[in-house]
Parts: structure tokens; sequence; C-alpha cells
């Protein structure tokens, strides 16, 4: 639950498309929840001199592109909590903003929580820091910086550096929202939780793990974004290593922020450096032509890589990860493929015949697939698959991962958010790709990326395949 306590949310970026796609949205979700504190107000900063109205109603027209049938009576109690500081921010020149929060602050308590959320490129968060450091807003206040949280390793150091000497590393929370997905939540208590799983999650029992996101998607309205950075910086070393570290951690002490923080940042360390023997880049055919990028870009929309984890509990295990874009399905599935059993009597076995998988979409669900008998007179054997969608669980309320993760920040708990000492090593462990990274592969769009990614996988291949 969120904290009781009055809340300013002041929303960089507020016009932006990240804003309208996952942040409004969900903080609207958390408002039809009941979720937020009795006071609030949600103030949007950016460039244009907007008026409030102005601003209210370029929310509305995104809640109705990207949530389902807002009732007037929600939209209202909702927008009379919404306010517009235009004019921009800078160290230079702050806009409207400080005078817009004491107006705000004079409502609802000069004892509101302050929390700023940096709905922007990475390219903007040390002077978007320094400016709040120079106004006034930074003491006492959250913030929430979206992801990547750096675009290289000096990048990092440098953005590291500037954000504390603003505010302290209790303040910082830095947003990755796959860690707020219900599904990757339920690694854990799956694990933790279930005797008939922890004992067989480690290197004895488990073949491989595959952490696979294909995405039918093509960079939408994201190409001068996505040309600077590519799938390995957007994907790979945010997310996917991110969920690595959440199926690779050993047990926290508890799942209290600081205990859960320190297992996953803890695995992170023991990630090896990625061969790049190992890696398959490629870009989609007709990337080149979409307005925005170079023609002679050699930008990544689609990487595959094999990683290792040197602890005793995950040495010899390769972890699969790989992601795209324009590929031919969408999806976002954990599998843990289990090794076949050795004296088994009953002839060859399936590759995939034991795999446990976490579907990471949606409202998430857990699927198990296992060997058996085919009915029939015959004594063929097949693979039978059950799932349990979380939705389906007793008294289930869903949340978005954005919800979620606001919620959190709202209640200052961390415990779902990353660390610098684990982004510090996710860079290191980057380093021979970013480095010199391998040639970039043409591939189809509507196909699964370039044929090269399908040897990484071994005789299992990819559990999630094309059309």
């Amino acid at each position: 639950m969120a904290s009781s306590q009055p809340t300013v949310f002041v929303l960089f970026g507020a016009t932006g498309d990240l804003a309208k796609r996952m942040v409004l949205p969900s903080f609207y979700q958390l408002h039809l929840e009941g979720l937020l504190p009795e006071k609030w107000v949600l103030i949007g900063n950016g460039r244009k001199d907007s008026s409030d109205d102005e601003f209210r109603e370029h929310v509305r027209s995104g809640l109705d592109e990207f949530v389902e049938n807002v009732a007037e009576d929600d939209w209202s109690t909702f927008s009379e909590r919404i306010r517009f500081a235009g004019n921009g921010f800078t160290v230079d020149d702050p806009g409207k903003l400080p005078e817009v929060v004491a107006e705000v602050k004079k409502d609802i308590g000069d004892d509101a929580q302050l929390v700023h959320y940096i709905a922007l490129p990475p390219s903007t968060f040390v002077d978007y820091t320094k400016a709040l450091g120079a106004h006034d807003l930074a003491d006492g206040a959250r913030v929430v910086y979206e992801k990547p949280f750096g675009t290289s390793q000096k990048n990092f150091e440098e953005l590291d550096k500037a954000v504390h000497e603003v505010v302290d590393e209790k303040q910082v929370y830095r947003i990755d929202h796959f860690l707020g997905k219900e599904a990757t939540q339920n690694l854990h208590v799956a694990r933790f939780a279930n005797g008939m799983i922890s004992g067989i999650w480690n290197a004895e029992h488990v073949a491989q793990v595959q952490i696979d996101v294909p995405e039918t998607l093509d960079i939408d309205d994201r190409a001068e974004f996505y040309d600077a950075t590519g799938a390995v910086l957007d994907m790979l070393v945010t997310h996917l290593f991110q969920v690595a570290a959440e199926v690779a951690m050993e047990p926290p002490a508890s799942l209290k922020a600081d205990d859960l923080q320190s297992a996953r940042e803890t695995v992170i360390g023991r990630f090896r450096p990625l061969d790049t023997a190992e890696v398959v880049l490629g870009q989609y055919d007709g990337y080149r032509d979409v307005e925005g990028v170079d023609e002679n870009s050699k930008v990544d929309t689609f990487v595959a890589a094999t990683l290792w984890v040197d602890t005793d509990r995950w040495r010899g295990v390769p972890f699969l990860l790989r992601t795209g874009k324009m590929l031919g399905v969408s999806e976002q599935r954990v599998s843990l493929v289990f090794r076949k059993p050795a004296d088994s009597p009953l002839g060859e076995l399936p590759e995939d015949g034991a795999v446990l998988s976490f579907d990471l979409s949606g409202d998430g669900s857990i699927d198990i697939a296992m060997t058996v008998k085919e009915p029939g007179p015959d004594f063929d054997l097949s693979v039978g698959h059950l799932a349990l969608p979380l939705e389906s669980v007793p008294d289930a309320e869903p949340l978005s991962p954005y919800a979620r993760l606001i919620l959190d920040v709202l209640g200052g708990d961390r415990s779902l958010f990353t660390r610098p000492d684990g982004l510090a090593h996710v860079w290191d462990v980057a380093a021979p790709l970013l480095g010199d990274p391998p040639e970039v592969k043409p591939y189809a769009p509507g196909s699964m990326g370039p044929a090269e990614a399908d040897e990484l996988a071994g005789p299992c291949g990819w559990l999630i395949t094309g059309k």
C-alpha cells in the first residue's frame, strides 16, 4: 500500500510517448484501485507553456487510447488532481515548476512527499538532476529514473556520480518494469514456497534457462532513440540481465528491499563477461529505410546471447537470452528446461519434455510441460502442457508493472529497483560485446531472427518458434 502521506508527483516528459503509454495509465489504475494517498496531485512538466486544462485534455486522449472504458465519474475525480508546469526545467531556468509545487503544497500540506519521475531519455538525467538540486526540489524527494541508467560504462559512472552529488542512494529509484511484472515476482514464490520446485532449482536438474522476449513490433516512433541504442542497450543489459539475476540469485535472507537487492546484485557480480562467439546480432530488412535512421546504420535490432553464471548453483548451465524487433511472434517468457533422467527405461525422451516456464506478458501465467504417455493402445510418448493463469488465482487483483512500481515508490519500497553496484557489473559483463561486437546479420521481418541464433540453443532449440 502507498503511504498515507500527501504526495506531489512531478512527471518530467509528461507529454511524451512513455508517459502517455505507460506512466499516466498506470497512475490512473492506482487511482481506480484506491491505492493513492488521500491527498495527491500530479504535476506534468514540459517545454510548452500549456494550461492545466490543455494538459488534462492531453492526458484524457492518452487514457482513451490505452485504457479501456474510461468512466466520466472516475475521470472527473482524477483530472481535478492534475496540474501542469510549463516553460521547461533547467539549472538556469526552472520554468513554472517551483511556483506550481509551492501552490500545491499550500493546498495539500507542506509535509507532502515529493516524487520526481524522469520519463525522458537517459541523456537528460544529469541535467534534470542538477536542476532539482539547484532549485531546492531534491531535499527529501524520491527520484525515479527510467532505463537505461547510462548507455555505456563511462556514461553510467558519470551519471551515478552526478546523481549522488544531489541525492542520497536511498532517494533513488531506477525503474526496470520487467521487475514489476506479476510473473517475475512469482519466480520467487514458486521457488521459495514450493518444495517440489526449490529442490530442483540448480545445475544438477536444469539443462538450460531461456529468457526469450521476441517482439512483432517495429521501432514505431522511437527511430532516433533506437538508432542510438539498439537491442543490446535497450533490452539485453537492462531487462534480460535483471530477469536472469532473478532466476539465478541465491535465496535472500528475506524479501525486504536490502536483502532482495543484495541477492540480485551479488549474483550479477558472478555473471561471466559475454563471449562474442556466443552472441548473434541482427538487423531486420527495411530498418534503414525508417525515417530518422541512418542509411548506413549498423545498429542491432536483434540479439541472442549465451550468459554463464559462475556460482555453484548454476555453473555449466547456459542462460540463453534473446530479443528483437519485427519477429514472428510477441512473447515474454522465462523457461527452465530440465535434464532428461540418465537412467530412464523409456528409451529416447523429448529434448523439451520437462519445462517450467513463466509467461511474463499481460497478467502472467506459470506453465509446465512434461513427458506423458500418449493416450491410446500403443506406448508412445508425447509432451503435455499445464497452465496456471495468474489472473485466475482467487482474489487476484493484478496491477500493471508500472502501476506496481509506482505504488512501491509512493510507499518507499526499493526492493524491485536496481542498485548501482549491480548496474556497474552489468557493464563489465557487456564490455566485450560493446567493445568488439560481432557482425550484424540481416533477417527478414516476420522470421525469428538470423539463422545463426538457432545454434545457440543446442539440441532443445528455442522453445518459442515463429508462426
